[in-house]
């Protein structure tokens, strides 16, 4: 891993985007040696506007606290965002993108001309509605952002997580948001 890993959120607003930033965070403040950071940036917005979060994951103490203006990592929690705004904004050469589509990544990889970057994708959606019974997409892709940069193994995860999710959530609810994090780990592709 990179000294410090800064990471841009794309999501709509009452989707819990901040959510996972905020999660992940939590999730990796556990760990020794490592220094996380969320924080959003919205204003008024209604309910579906776009929004960002952002995540500063760092082996030393973090200082800066702006935006993340040239992420290593962009993560897309809504495809209807794909082509309405500017998710390669900033992104640098080695940008990886997570995307939560369905859309064929070779086709989104042009449209967007995101060039050779490494593109993962997974249908947050469809897990969500089948695990939880509501398509959020907060948690499945906090899982697959784990698994693409290997943060922690699964059942490292698993475990910080529960804990995580139980401090806001009922015990049967962070039971299936667990097997939320198991299908992302399965499922999240690159294309």
């Amino acid at each position: 891993m990179k000294e410090t890993l800064e990471i841009r959120w794309h999501g709509r607003a009452g989707q819990g985007v901040v959510t996972a930033a905020v999660t992940l965070a939590d999730v990796l403040s556990s760990e020794k040696g490592k220094h996380v950071q969320a924080f959003p940036e919205f204003g008024a917005e209604k309910r579906g506007a776009p929004i960002l979060a952002f995540n500063r994951i760092s082996q030393k103490p973090i200082r800066s606290h702006s935006q993340v203006y040239y992420p290593d990592i962009v993560v897309v929690t809504d495809p209807s965002l794909l082509g309405l705004v500017d998710i390669s904004e900033g992104a640098k050469d080695d940008t990886i993108f997570l995307m939560n589509t369905t859309f064929d990544v070779p086709l989104v990889r042009e449209r967007l001309n995101l060039g050779k970057r490494k593109i993962y994708a997974l249908d947050a959606y469809s897990i969500a509605r089948h695990e939880l019974g509501r398509a959020i997409p907060n948690v499945p892709m906090v899982a697959a952002l784990v698994k693409i940069l290997s943060l922690m193994d699964l059942d490292k995860f698993r475990e910080n997580i529960k804990v995580s999710l139980a401090k806001k959530l009922r015990p049967e609810v962070v039971e299936m948001n667990l097997r939320t994090i198991d299908r992302a780990f399965n499922e999240v592709k690159e294309g």
